[in-house]
């Protein structure tokens, strides 16, 4: 796959509060690629009601200690909610891996779910199921209409912070707080 950075990859998106959709209200997307087709992200902070573990048992997939089984799987956006999508550090030696930097890297095939079952996979993985999509010019429209902010992303955002702070996080990498953003939304 291309290793070409896109205009917005490997940035956030942090929806403003007065972004209503219920897909995308108080979402933090990362932009996994984007070009003149349209832009694909990942939702890095929202929940499913699935642990890695069910995912697993559902693909017939064994093993996995139990801190592997009880993680979170995402809910990764309302386009293709069945498929798997693994954002993690570990390379691009996975069947099908996308290159969002040098260092981050999307992959869907199931390759990579067996090797972390094994206890052979990347340090740092979000298991998402479903993506975010956006047609030729959508993003660049949904961005004039101030729906989102962008900020540059960082591992430890993506791994680390727990997924309820991460929409707060996010705004706060570029100086926003959005508690003192929403006493003035909708105020001409």
């Amino acid at each position: 796959m291309s290793l070409m950075p896109t205009p917005l990859a490997n940035q956030l998106l942090i929806a403003l509060p007065a972004l209503a959709d219920t897909n995308f209200s108080r979402s933090v997307a990362l932009i996994c690629q984007h070009d003149d087709d349209g832009a694909m992200g990942i939702i890095v902070n929202r929940p499913s009601e699935y642990t890695l573990g069910e995912v697993l048992g559902q693909m017939g997939v064994e093993g996995g200690d139990e801190a592997l089984r009880a993680q979170v799987v995402l809910a990764g956006g309302p386009v293709h909610p069945e498929r798997g999508f693994v954002l993690h550090d570990g390379g691009m030696h996975w069947d099908s891996s996308l290159a969002i930097t040098d260092t981050l890297f999307l992959t869907t095939s199931r390759d990579i779910l067996e090797a972390m079952a094994r206890g052979d996979g990347p340090e740092h993985v979000i298991v998402a199921l479903g993506c975010a999509g956006w047609g030729t010019g959508q993003l660049e429209h949904e961005l004039t209409e101030n729906s989102w902010l962008t900020a540059p992303a960082d591992a430890e955002l993506l791994f680390t912070l727990p997924l309820d702070a991460r929409w707060q996080a996010a705004a706060g990498r570029i100086g926003v707080d959005f508690a003192h953003l929403a006493q003035y939304a909708g105020h001409a």
